[in-house]
């Protein structure tokens, strides 16, 4: 058995604290500076109040000044921090890791530049991490339709776990592997993580069409709901995030399978992204949008905020037409912009005539 050490107490960083306990392994579960409260909770009674139950016996908590104590005797590090974090979990990792080390992410998001660069984060860690080990440490990442809260209750879950280091991932499946959590292993990180982190500003499209029925006042007379431009708006995200996959370098079949579509499936059923989508298409700017959900971590904006900074330099290299990803674009316009919704559904899908 080992000993796996997860940084970061939300929601899906501790949701994989029970595979691995169920596995048999001890886990040392790490709060950032923004949970000591739930640490405290875990400490004084074992409950998490976020995923609402009870952690596994083999979990233990930690608070992140105990972190050094928490990786004693530790290989495989368990990232489990929301984008924006992601430096900093490498620049507090970095005193720490030895060569040999695993280091597995749940975090989703990319990082731009304005010179149209976009990075996936796996990548954005890599950077923090001393330039002596870094070749020397396994990165790889989590990616695949997972609500946390499943997986702590033990429900059916496919996920793929991706590296560039392939002899790593058969171990790391070995450890997170149970009857009801089922691995697939890829290389292709740069197509898991780009389908990833871009299925949740496509959600946040499809949530818009909620926002359009509210606007209309709910179902007519007759019961006409708003599942046709949901659809149109699911089916122009997967379009585009092939594009895109394929552009920074990704295979676009990862769009088909669990990382794309099947994320954004399950990512579509409710919560934070989609909330925001509604929000926006009932006329909310985004700022009164954001003002509203105040204390939420808003992944898919951030995402298309990264998007917004990348599509300039893109299109000035060539790389990117000016009239392609028009569903992006008008995410951009409304996150980066505080424009109002104007899905133009006549330009979502281009004729394809041979």
């Amino acid at each position: 058995m080992s000993d796996v050490a997860i940084l970061g107490a939300g929601l899906m960083g501790t949701a994989v604290a029970w595979p691995l306990s169920d596995n048999g392994h001890q886990v040392r579960l790490v709060g950032t500076h923004l949970d000591n409260e739930i640490i405290a909770s875990c400490l004084e009674k074992g409950w998490h109040p976020r995923l609402r139950r009870q952690l596994p016996n083999n979990v233990r908590p930690y608070y992140v000044e105990q972190l050094a104590e928490a990786l004693e005797g530790v290989n495989v590090i368990v990232s489990g921090v929301s984008s924006p974090g992601v430096r900093w979990i490498g620049r507090t990792l970095a005193p720490h890791v030895k060569p040999g080390m695993k280091i597995i992410a749940v975090t989703k998001g990319l990082e731009a530049s304005a010179e149209g660069h976009l990075r996936i984060l796996p990548d954005v860690l890599a950077d923090e991490l001393p330039p002596a080990v870094r070749g020397q440490v396994s990165l790889a990442a989590i990616g695949g339709p997972c609500i946390a809260g499943e997986l702590a209750g033990r429900r059916q879950t496919c996920v793929y776990f991706t590296s560039r280091d392939a002899a790593a991932l058969p171990v790391l499946r070995q450890l997170f592997k149970t009857p009801y959590y089922h691995i697939s292993l890829s290389t292709d990180v740069v197509g898991v993580e780009v389908c990833v982190a871009l299925k949740n500003a496509y959600t946040l499209a499809v949530g818009l069409a909620g926002g359009m029925l509210d606007r209309l006042g709910g179902p007519d007379a007759a019961d006409a709901w708003n599942h046709n431009p949901a659809a149109a708006l699911f089916g122009a995200s997967a379009r585009e995030m092939a594009r895109l996959v394929s552009l920074l370098g990704g295979n676009p079949a990862m769009v088909t399978s669990l990382p794309g579509v099947g994320d954004q499936y399950v990512t579509c059923m409710g919560g934070r992204t989609v909330r925001l989508g509604r929000l926006l298409g009932k006329g909310m700017s985004y700022e009164e949008a954001r003002a509203e959900m105040a204390g939420e971590t808003l992944e898919s904006a951030l995402v298309v905020a990264q998007i917004a900074r990348a599509l300039p330099g893109l299109e000035a290299r060539g790389l990117l037409g000016r009239d392609e990803l028009p569903l992006m674009r008008c995410l951009c316009r409304v996150i980066s912009g505080n424009a109002p919704v104007e899905v133009d559904f006549g330009r979502l899908f281009p004729d394809d005539v041979k």
